[in-house]
């Protein structure tokens, strides 16, 4: 039981690190781009959310991981 739980927590902990880093990254060359150039953030916006929920369907996926281990 208690090695379950250790396994979910690394599984939730190791798996949400990497999108984290992921979509401070893309925010922060999203606002680097739009402050070169503000005209633009019409056509950085609509990338910058798009890799963010690909970055963030990794977590979603480690989430359901932990959830299936028993």
């Amino acid at each position: 039981m208690e090695i379950a739980t250790l396994a979910k927590a690394i599984a939730i902990g190791l798996g949400s690190v990497g999108p984290a880093i992921a979509i401070g990254m893309i925010g922060s060359k999203a606002m680097e781009a739009i402050g070169r150039n503000p005209e633009a953030s019409g056509k950085v916006f609509v990338p910058m959310l798009i890799a963010s929920a690909f970055a963030e369907a990794v977590a979603i996926y480690a989430l359901v991981i932990a959830f299936s281990i028993k």
